[in-house]
């Protein structure tokens, strides 16, 4: 079952990072518009996070293996309907509908774990291969999706999904018990209504902001919307009798910090991955499959340390491993920034600053994902990892809005000898613009353009990694000094 649970979410994490290198060929054959290529790339996420609260209660309540089940056939049929798209809305419409498969998706497999293992060592085992899958495959996307888009074309990306969703439906039914929580009280559709619009703006928000940065009121807008209904939302959590989504959870100070440490962990994570792809791709000229090759050092530390935190954890004090992997992976964010500082930054060095925080992530992940979840009651395990995933995905969304959002103002602030006119003005918009008028210009010219560009992305880029390192070091300190001294979940079960 194990196998059947990771292998699921491996499917869905390598998702979110696989049309990152099929997205080119698919729009040199579909030429969808500007709007509709911003769609394409957001659908999924939008759906996703605005579900994630209301599958997590769903599975609780109508049985989480019946949602996981149902979720990939959804994944499936809309893994189909992109794969044989001959229309930019066909594609639109299909990542929606692997957003809400994902959805039903990766609840699911958290609580079932949750409810299958409840011997306390095995159940953090059981987490902590959860939490390698989850990281590694993310980072592993665009490289089988680089592979897969070279000789088979963009469709490959999305019929991968269909045997490995068919394989788990059938293995599924077969191994999988069914769980559930209590079904007491009435279905609360206004908060199912007010979760998904409060979810929806704040990552649409989040997005917009890291696309047109903090001049434009758009993102600001969807940010007030978000505030104001998800507020309205833990309101009405607080007061009925049953609620979708049991927010006093986070009264449990364990429980807090350790979604607070995977938030702010996945911030920092996901700048790097996005500025890194961008800095292999553009500064270095790379192929999207080379990027991804030279990523690995992060993805496979983390798999291999997510392992040995379980371990970790029978001997030390949480707060203490939790602490040290958080301090870690500040460290690895800091290495770039001296290494551009007192000498010249190449790859060994970024070799060396992803193997640290694939580490550092490996070991608090698992710790906080363990720690979160054995805080948490069994008849409420769905609503908690509802609460984790969304950590993952908002903190990742987080981390490219406003530290790519960042590492963008830097490079403009460095490139200010362009010239003037639309191209000077597109040159520094992005690195990317710069890349396409420098292939453009040829020859001497585009090679001192893409130089200085290179330079520019690079000295914007490292100390927005130094100023990341500030929260990991936040969830440290808060880890250090809330989370009581004797919590050990690996010991008992709650």
């Amino acid at each position: 079952m194990l196998a059947i649970l990771a292998g699921s979410l491996l499917l869905i994490a390598m998702d979110t990072t696989i049309l990152n290198v099929a997205f080119p060929s698919l729009v040199e054959d579909l030429q969808p518009g500007s709007v509709q290529q911003l769609w394409i790339i957001d659908a999924y996420a939008l759906a996703l996070s605005g579900l994630l609260v209301t599958a997590g209660a769903l599975g609780d309540r109508w049985g989480r293996k019946r949602l996981l089940m149902i979720g990939f056939g959804i994944f499936a049929a809309a893994s189909l309907g992109a794969a044989f798209a001959t229309e930019p809305w066909h594609v639109i419409a299909a990542r929606a509908l692997l957003g809400v498969g994902g959805a039903a998706i990766m609840p699911s497999t958290l609580s079932l774990l949750r409810s299958v293992f409840t011997d306390a060592r095995e159940r953090a085992l059981a987490y902590a291969i959860w939490a390698a899958v989850f990281g590694g495959g993310m980072a592993l996307g665009p490289v089988v999706g680089g592979l897969l888009v070279e000789h088979q074309g963009w469709q490959s990306a999305f019929l991968l999904n269909i045997p490995v969703a068919l394989a788990v439906v059938g293995f599924g039914m077969w191994f999988i018990p069914e769980s559930h929580g209590p079904r007491a009280g009435k279905w609360d559709w206004s908060g199912v209504g007010l979760s998904i619009v409060g979810m929806i703006a704040l990552a649409a928000g989040i997005k917009e902001l890291g696309k047109n940065g903090v001049a434009d009121p758009m993102p600001w807008v969807l940010l007030a919307i978000a505030a104001v209904t998800l507020t309205v939302f833990v309101r009405r959590q607080l007061r009925i009798e049953h609620p979708l989504l049991q927010v006093r959870l986070f009264a449990d100070r364990s429980f807090s910090i350790a979604a607070a440490a995977i938030f702010l962990s996945m911030i920092a994570m996901g700048s790097v991955m996005f500025l890194m792809t961008q800095w292999f791709q553009y500064a270095q000229g790379l192929s999207p499959l080379e990027a991804g090759v030279r990523l690995l050092p992060a993805p496979l530390a983390l798999i291999v340390t997510s392992l040995l935190a379980p371990r970790l954890m029978d001997r030390f004090p949480i707060r203490h491993v939790l602490g040290a992997s958080l301090v870690l992976m500040a460290a690895a964010l800091a290495v770039p920034y001296v290494i551009d500082r007192f000498g010249t930054l190449g790859y060994p060095g970024i070799a060396v600053s992803l193997g640290l925080l694939g580490t550092g992530t490996g070991v608090a992940t698992t710790v906080a994902s363990v720690t979160l979840m054995a805080a948490t009651p069994t008849k409420y395990v769905g609503g908690a990892a509802a609460i984790e995933e969304t950590s993952y995905e908002l903190g990742a969304a987080m981390g490219v809005a406003m530290l790519g959002s960042l590492a963008s103002v830097l490079y403009r602030h460095n490139l200010a000898d362009v010239g003037s006119g639309p191209t000077a003005d597109s040159i520094r918009d992005s690195i990317g613009e710069a890349a396409h008028a420098a292939d453009r210009m040829g020859g001497t010219a585009g090679a001192d353009l893409l130089h200085k560009a290179s330079e520019a992305f690079t000295a914007g880029m490292t100390p927005t990694f130094l100023i990341a390192a500030a929260l990991p070091v936040a969830a440290a300190a808060l880890g250090w000094a809330l989370i009581p001294k004797d919590l050990r979940p690996t010991e008992e079960a709650h």
